[in-house]
């Protein structure tokens, strides 16, 4: 199962606001031996986020979608989903009620459209002010309030995917070679890639007055451990000198 996240708005298109999503849920997947796969920023376009939606929709992958769940005009989220789904918008009465029992009166004509869900969605608790996300399938459905978000996020996970990743946590090797173009490390990239599918292989070049390259491994430590040796081997037997790192707790990209 790919993971994948949606953020949503305009404000985050036109430097208004600056996205903190996408940072949290790497922290939170990498606390579980996971990473994001893909992530999508997109305006507040309803062609356009129906689109991605059916498109997401389609495939098994988990979804989280952070934004446009409220009841002003700028909100799109929830009519985009239930077009993307093919079904239609109905008034959750959980969800209604919640509106109910904390805006009283208040909650007419406006808030309570935030209750008008896709067909056969599920709630997902907002701990701060009650007023519940949903989710279709593995899509999951949050404000874009961080304070809110994140910790719906962090219940649907531990409620929905009690399982998901493992206990294995990746590990990261790295070594730095100087003076050697990038191009020259492509046959051994393409020769680990093929031999070790496991591992994620980053190559990493920085201009300065001695260019250098970091080149890196990251997965499973026995994938890591196999696939070194060989990447070892293969720069001794090609002549080329590097500077190995230590062995760390991967918890950045590959």
């Amino acid at each position: 199962m790919r993971i994948g996240l949606m953020v949503i708005g305009d404000e985050l298109l036109n430097g208004r606001r600056k996205d903190r999503h996408l940072a949290h849920l790497i922290d939170v997947l990498q606390a579980r031996g996971r990473e994001p796969d893909w992530c999508l920023m997109i305006g507040d376009d309803p062609a356009y986020l129906t689109e991605q939606l059916r498109r997401t929709l389609a495939t098994p992958d988990l979804v989280f979608c952070f934004g446009g769940i409220g009841a002003t005009p700028d909100d799109h989220t929830r009519q985009c989903a239930a077009r993307a789904a093919g079904t239609a918008l109905r008034r959750h009465s959980e969800a209604a009620a919640l509106i109910e029992r904390r805006y009283g009166e208040a909650a007419y004509p406006y808030r309570i459209r935030m209750a008008d869900l896709p067909e056969r969605a599920r709630l997902i608790p907002n701990p701060v002010n009650q007023i519940a996300g949903f989710s279709l399938g593995d899509h999951h459905f949050v404000p874009g309030f961080p304070q809110m978000a994140w910790p719906m996020v962090e219940w649907v996970l531990e409620t929905r995917y009690p399982t998901l990743g493992h206990s294995i946590k990746p590990v990261l090797r790295t070594l730095t070679i100087e003076n050697v173009p990038e191009s020259a490390l492509i046959p051994v990239m393409e020769q680990l890639l093929a031999q070790y599918p496991g591992v994620k292989i980053s190559s990493l070049p920085h201009m300065a007055a001695r260019p250098w390259i970091e080149l890196g491994l990251r997965g499973e430590p026995q994938l890591v451990g196999a696939s070194w040796a060989a990447l070892i081997r293969w720069l001794d037997q090609a002549g080329i000198d590097y500077t190995t790192g230590d062995v760390l707790e991967a918890t950045g990209g590959g």
